[in-house]
């Protein structure tokens, strides 16, 4: 598969899809963790901000090839509850970028039919920017496109706890008896309701963990990890992760449906 010449970051041009792709076999809903500003940065001498800029590019990039190429949802890490811990000038910078990008982009999306939420604790982000994600939120939510996610001030393991707790509230109120509570209905409380589980999660920048992102999601998702630094993953590196996700089976524990039962259980 030949490396594509680079693409503007207009959201609004078509993302040919590479014909190596089966468009039959698209993963439903894709979620990455965008990992490596810094680094990329740092590696050309330039301020971590700079590694941010960068990131948007190719996060506009990877929004409008998964538009383009059948990808119903697409989930990103956009801002994780232990990234207050870094100093305050990236913070403010961060949260800044966030506002600024989404009042420019908001007009383009609505126009390409994308309903973009944000997951989150959202109430600890600035108040302004709170108001542009409701407007946001609201505007697109009547959209038929590609559903995008953005987690901001979002930690898997608060997720489950914040579910968990609504659900105790509900039982002790007694709307709810503790007996019924099942997988669909703690999934029901998550920050994710109503949105299909990711089929494959990609993880830039080369590091093997999932960084309390998704923790109950990606229970049966598979996982791309490429050594590309996130402002670097462009339309032939998302064709990458798909392509290894296209080449596997998936069983969710059991066997393959193409083969014996005691073909798999030959050691």
């Amino acid at each position: 598969m030949s490396r594509p010449a680079a693409m503007t970051s207009s959201f609004s041009r078509v993302c040919p899809c590479p014909k190596d792709l089966d468009p039959l076999r698209m993963p439903e809903h894709v979620a990455i963790i965008m990992d490596g500003n810094g680094r990329w940065a740092k590696a050309r001498g330039l301020p971590r901000v700079m590694g941010h800029r960068a990131g948007v590019e190719a996060l506009k990039t990877t929004l409008r090839c998964c538009s383009s190429w059948g990808i119903s949802a697409l989930t990103v890490y956009a801002f994780s509850t232990e990234n207050w811990s870094r100093p305050g000038e990236e913070v403010n910078f961060l949260m800044t970028l966030f506002e600024r990008v989404l009042q420019r982009e908001l007009e383009t999306l609505q126009q390409e039919q994308v309903r973009i939420r944000f997951l989150g604790d959202l109430e600890a982000l600035p108040t302004r920017l709170q108001d542009l994600i409701s407007k946001s939120a609201q505007l697109t939510a009547d959209n038929t496109g590609i559903n995008f996610n953005v987690c901001t001030n979002y930690g898997g393991r608060r997720e489950l706890v914040l579910a968990a707790q609504r659900l105790a509230e509900k039982s002790v109120q007694g709307d709810l008896d503790p007996a019924l509570i099942d997988e669909n209905v703690f999934a029901s409380e998550l920050f994710t309701a109503n949105e299909a589980d990711p089929d494959l999660l990609i993880r830039t920048s080369g590091e093997r963990r999932i960084s309390n992102f998704l923790l109950w999601q990606l229970a049966y998702a598979e996982i791309h990890v490429t050594d590309i630094l996130w402002p670097d993953f462009d339309s032939y590196a998302l064709a990458q992760a798909l392509l290894d996700y296209q080449s596997r089976r998936r069983r969710f524990g059991g066997l393959d449906s193409n083969r014996s039962n005691q073909e798999e259980l030959n050691f």
